[in-house]
């Protein structure tokens, strides 16, 4: 299936979905800690309805009323189903596995064919060396675990995954010693890490912090019943910032930000240094985009994310965009460096592609094309924008967007997208 996309003009305001990465942080965290506990403002998405199917497989008892989730037991409480499906999320798959290692049972743990091409084996190592049993197909998915882990000593390297990271943390305080984590090199996408301990924190476990990115220790705890509300998505805020710049007339968006880290925030001082400026008012975001954007280089190691929506505002850029250190974006859905690269070269953007990045350089024409987003809800969505920009564009896979932002064509076509079924 495909959408085409024809030259719009957007006015208008939307409001930003939730937050997809502490949405999942949320519902684990609250359903270890059982009966008492609320996750309000919840983004339902294809993703975060596997963490709550993974959640209720482990024995949790969850209920929904309107945009909350509410805890009655706690994992572990309930009849345990030995088998996940993660379908296409990574962060439910990761931390699940850790969730699964707390118990001495066999769990089968599984996702879509784009999951089962993600790495999973620093973990699965990382796990085993607590006293788990775990195998896998090739280091992928799918795997099975057995606990039960006793904590101790864990080294796990930096660079693949934070993900990794966080679901050592997340199932640390639950085991019989607690455990002291290293962290080998460079630990991408720090931010998220920050999110998984503020995340923790509501939830009354500490993480003694020892050296930031590199070593934490978490004594045994026990997760305490709380109310967490979900703040808006950045990683989705940035692709409406990206709609405003390339296509807006009056449009803003709506949302609270609240006060939990978030990587994805740093869009707003990257489309800044691009010569836009940003008003934000009463939990209102306006911008105002000059007819053409500067360029500049653009470390993404920590928000990988803001790869699609940064790529796509060479579009509209007067100099050269460099994106770098985010090699780990080849490991998402997609490999997201190869193919925005590919894609956008579709549209006249003269592309260089690098092992960690790209070089967008200003186009000279542009036109419209068929851009395969390869079922990769990021892409889908960027590419769309830029179609918005371009005009005579087909956008494919518009059913990827239930991953993280479902309703996001019907929003767009609201304020004045003109995106029709091909």
């Amino acid at each position: 299936m495909s959408c085409r996309i024809e030259k719009s003009r957007l006015s208008g305001n939307l409001i930003c979905p939730p937050n997809k990465s502490y949405t999942h942080r949320a519902i684990f965290l609250a359903s270890l800690a059982g009966n008492g506990s609320k996750v309000e403002n919840v983004l339902f998405s294809a993703d975060t309805n596997a963490t709550l199917d993974a959640c209720r497989n482990f024995g949790a008892q969850l209920e929904k009323e309107d945009s909350t989730i509410i805890v009655k037991k706690s994992i572990g409480e309930g009849i345990f189903v030995p088998k996940i499906n993660a379908e296409n999320s990574g962060t439910t798959i990761r931390i699940a596995a850790g969730i699964a290692s707390l118990f001495p049972k066999q769990t089968t743990l599984t996702g879509d064919s784009s999951l089962q091409t993600r790495p999973m084996q620093p973990l699965l190592d990382a796990l085993e060396s607590m006293g788990a049993k775990c195998s896998s197909t090739d280091g992928k998915p799918p795997i099975e675990i057995t606990g039960k882990i006793s904590g101790g000593e864990v080294t796990i390297p930096g660079s693949f995954s934070s993900q990794f990271v966080s679901a050592l943390l997340i199932s640390a305080p639950l085991t019989e010693k607690g455990v002291s984590l290293s962290i080998e090199g460079n630990l991408v996408s720090k931010p998220y890490l920050d999110a998984t301990i503020a995340t923790m924190r509501k939830f009354g476990v500490t993480v003694q912090t020892l050296i930031p990115y590199k070593r934490y220790h978490i004594a045994p705890q026990i997760y305490k019943p709380s109310t967490f509300t979900v703040p808006i998505d950045f990683s989705s805020l940035a692709l409406l910032l990206s709609a405003a710049v390339l296509c807006g007339e009056n449009f803003e968006v709506q949302g609270n930000i609240g006060n939990l880290p978030q990587g994805d925030e740093v869009f707003i001082d990257i489309i800044e240094q691009l010569g836009i400026k940003v008003t934000i008012q009463n939990d209102k975001i306006k911008i105002e985009s000059p007819e053409k954007l500067t360029g500049g280089r653009f470390d993404l190691s920590n928000s990988p994310d803001l790869l699609p929506p940064l790529a796509i505002l060479a579009l509209k850029a007067s100099e050269s965009i460099e994106i770098v250190n985010v090699k780990h974006a080849r490991l998402k859905e997609t490999d997201r460096i190869k193919i925005v690269a590919r894609e956008l070269s579709k549209l006249g953007v003269k592309v260089e592609e690098k092992e960690d990045g790209l070089i967008l350089f200003a186009p000279e024409k542009l036109n419209g094309a068929t851009l395969n987003s390869e079922n990769d809800h990021r892409l889908f969505m960027s590419f769309c924008i830029a179609g918005m920009y371009v005009g005579n564009c087909t956008v494919t896979d518009p059913e990827s967007v239930k991953v993280s932002y479902p309703d996001f064509v019907e929003e767009m076509k609201k304020i004045g997208a003109k995106i029709f079924d091909s």
